[in-house]
Formats: C-alpha cells, sequence, structure tokens
C-alpha cells in the first residue's frame, strides 16, 4: 500500500487509499497516486516513467518510497523523492485542486490526449487544467505557434495574419503564454473568436509570465491553460526544457514564426522533430538575428518554409 510520510510533531504515515477516501470521486487511488508523482518527481524522469509503465503508478511509488528491491536506479531516485514525499504537500494539493476547480487528468481518462502517447514513459505523470479541458482533444487541428520573446513587429504581424486565418481555418492555437510571438498568437486568436491553449513552465497557481496575468485568466476563461506541474509550483531552467516535449506532444504540428539560433522555440522544434510532427518557420529579413534561426531551421533540419496561412495551414494536413 502506498505511502507518504508527514513529518511534525509526530512522525505518522498516511495512505494513498486513505487520501483517496477522503476526497472521493474523482480522486481515485490511482489518480492521487499519480498526482503524489507530480510532486515528487520533475517532469519527463525516465526511470519513474519505466517504473510507473511496469507497475502502475500506485505499486510505482510504494517501490521507490521502500519497499522495492534496491538497484542503481531505483537508489538515485529514491534520493530525489524521499525528501519531498510529504503528506502535508499532498494534503495541500489536493485542496488546491479541489478549491480552483482544476482538471485532473491521468493515461486512464478519456480525455487523455492520444499524442502523449509518443513520449513513452517520458509522459506526463497528470496533467493539471484551468479551463476547458476538451481542447486537449477536441476533433480539430492544433498548432503550436511558437517563436523569439523579443519579437520584432515584422514577427508580430506575422504571428497575428497567420493565426487569424488560421483559425478561420478551424485550428485551436496552442502556444506557451510568453511575450513575444506565443504572447501575439494568443491574443490574435482570441481576437478571432478563435480558441486558444497555453502549456505553461509552471503550475496553474503561478500564472506566468507575471506581465500576463490578465492574458493567462482570459485564456482560462473561454480556452485552457495545461500544466504537469503541481499548482504552487515555479518554472525552472528545466521545466521550461520540458515544456517543449509536451507542447509537441499536444500538438499536431509546430510553427516558429521569428526566432534566434538561442531561441527556446528551437527546443519546441527539436522535440516536434522527435515526435515526428511536422515543423514549419517563416522566413525574415536576412538582416534581423532574429531570423538567423528560422533560417537554422529550415536549412539544416527540413523545417518547412512557411510564407502564407494556407501553408501552415498545410502542416497539420500530415
Amino acid at each position: 500500500m502506498s505511502t507518504i510520510t508527514e513529518t511534525s510533531t509526530d512522525t505518522m504515515t498516511v495512505t494513498i487509499t486513505e487520501l483517496a477516501a477522503e476526497y472521493g470521486e474523482p480522486m481515485s487511488v490511482e489518480r492521487v497516486a499519480r498526482l503524489a508523482w507530480t510532486l515528487v518527481c520533475e517532469p519527463g524522469d525516465v526511470t519513474a516513467g519505466v517504473l510507473i509503465d511496469e507497475l502502475g503508478a500506485v505499486a510505482a511509488l510504494d517501490w521507490v518510497l521502500g519497499g522495492g528491491e534496491e538497484n542503481p536506479d531505483v537508489a538515485v531516485l529514491r534520493e530525489r523523492v524521499l525528501p519531498r514525499a510529504q503528506v502535508g504537500e499532498l494534503r495541500q494539493l489536493l485542496r488546491a485542486v479541489t478549491e480552483h476547480g482544476y482538471t485532473v487528468l491521468i493515461p486512464s481518462d478519456a480525455g487523455w490526449p492520444a499524442g502523449l502517447l509518443d513520449l513513452g514513459t517520458a509522459a506526463p505523470y497528470a496533467l493539471y487544467v484551468a479551463g476547458d479541458a476538451s481542447l486537449l482533444t477536441v476533433a480539430a487541428p492544433r498548432i503550436l505557434v511558437s517563436g523569439c520573446r523579443a519579437a520584432t513587429g515584422y514577427g508580430e504581424h506575422a504571428a497575428r495574419d497567420i493565426t487569424a486565418g488560421l483559425v478561420a481555418r478551424g485550428h485551436i492555437i496552442f502556444g506557451t503564454g510568453s511575450y513575444g510571438i506565443a504572447g501575439m498568437a494568443h491574443r490574435a486568436a482570441l481576437a478571432s473568436g478563435g480558441k486558444t491553449v497555453v502549456v505553461s513552465a509552471s503550475g496553474l497557481g503561478r500564472g506566468f509570465p507575471s506581465g500576463h496575468d490578465a492574458l493567462l485568466a482570459r485564456i482560462a476563461e473561454v480556452g485552457a491553460i495545461v500544466s504537469e506541474l503541481p499548482p504552487h509550483r515555479s518554472p525552472t531552467r528545466w521545466t521550461f526544457i520540458q515544456r517543449g516535449r509536451l507542447a509537441a506532444a499536444l500538438t499536431d504540428a509546430v510553427l516558429v514564426v521569428e526566432a534566434g539560433v538561442r531561441s527556446g522555440s528551437l527546443n519546441e522544434a527539436a522535440h516536434a522533430g522527435a515526435l515526428g510532427r511536422p515543423v514549419g518557420a517563416v522566413p525574415g529579413p536576412i538582416t534581423s538575428v532574429t531570423s538567423d534561426g528560422c533560417v537554422r531551421l529550415i536549412r539544416e533540419f527540413g523545417a518547412t518554409l512557411i510564407s502564407t496561412t494556407e501553408h501552415a495551414a498545410e502542416l497539420t494536413r500530415g
């Protein structure tokens, strides 16, 4: 039986089963166990993913917390997990999910996005969603519109026009909620009466960046924000990197509108390529460093050159 520990005046053990019974449906034992995994492990931990895949979330938690035979990989994982395995934090997490009305998705749910299967053992333990979770699975083309934060007027114009055209063609616009190209794509989708989804590198209770608080609140009302992190978690370099794999897996294609060679959008494009998702890039002025990343994607990584909305729409047709 899976346990996590709580250290206070008296040390005590609380079972995942008891917590599930306390909160009732839809907080099944499996769901609570997967939420516990989001607390104790970083996203994309393949060792944890292998254990969960082979044993199930509940038995895998037992194994790591001391119930299973020792081996080097599990020993390293256990060192990372044990300091975080506190029932007080899990209780706070369950309370936050309930109070804020977040949707929690796990692989056994009908609403679990099929594209996440492509991540294999690096798939999320669970997903937290604020807003309309059906946007992750509804029958509509989904495209991630990405690019640099320090966007130029040219880049913003291209993102706005292409996004508006994609919305008119029934696409759901995914983005990272960041400044620059992503923010423009979200705004263009909203202004065009379309649906848009933010894939967040922070927990739902830690909207990032803070300068987009109003935009994120609006997206949560009419679209959705999705995260694989507990609501209280702030973003880190690792979660920014791993956000790229999640965004790519949730969408049918990735479009990079404007990017320098060090832009995080190239990470998203790389994840998309690894997952077999089409990648497009919009060419820009050769005099601008914010064109260099897109040029590199086209010349060195086989990205499709995109100069019209129709070109972008073709990416999602396979």
